[in-house]
């Protein structure tokens, strides 16, 4: 496949495989999807989100901040209109309740984000420990059929097994089982 007629990457690095342009073309075209099918509230946190974290609404607070405190104080010769700064202290509290909301909602779409790339990373990983496997065994009858003793690697027979995932899942569980049982009774 030529990547500079199939894809919008033009120039083909020397030093890159196709395969691997390829799959940065694929996964730049999922996020460019993904990006265009956000809803009108997606697209508001993010904004609200990306300029609170910047160092702008830093300066803005800074300034504003000060100015209310310094006019306050009566140090302006401006008249003074929040005298005991509870204004202030109710402007800050609810601007920090919209602003941690802005921030979760962002981060419960990180987490969708990342829950769906570990998905991907698990069933990527057990297809290559599929195909790893069925290689295994594919060697070692080419080996039986030449005549190489496979004797000295005795982990060859468990190496041919296709793995479960769901009883690796359960024995994981259960060593954090074990092993919280275990610290309870060192600490306890």
């Amino acid at each position: 496949m030529d990547i500079s007629t199939d894809s919008p990457c033009r120039e083909r690095s020397p030093d890159m495989a196709s395969v691997v342009e390829r799959n940065i073309e694929a996964l730049l075209a999922k996020r460019r999807q993904e990006e265009q099918n956000k809803g009108l509230q997606d697209r508001i946190a993010d904004k609200v989100t990306r300029f609170t974290g910047s160092l702008l609404f830093v300066y803005i607070h800074l300034v504003g901040f000060s100015l209310w405190i310094l006019i306050n104080l009566g140090w302006t010769g401006l008249p003074v209109f929040d005298p005991t700064f509870v204004v202030l202290a109710m402007f800050a509290s609810v601007e920090a309740i919209f602003l941690s909301t802005f921030v979760l909602i962002t981060q419960n779409r990180m987490q969708a984000h990342a829950d769906r790339r570990a998905d991907l990373n698990l069933q990527i990983s057990l297809l290559a420990e599929h195909e790893v496997t069925r290689i295994i065994a594919l060697v070692s009858a080419m080996a039986e059929r030449m005549g190489v003793d496979t004797a000295d690697y005795p982990e060859l027979s468990e190496l041919k097994q296709d793995v479960a995932p769901e009883q690796v899942l359960d024995k994981i569980e259960e060593t954090k089982e074990q092993f919280s049982s275990e610290v309870e009774k060192v600490s306890g």
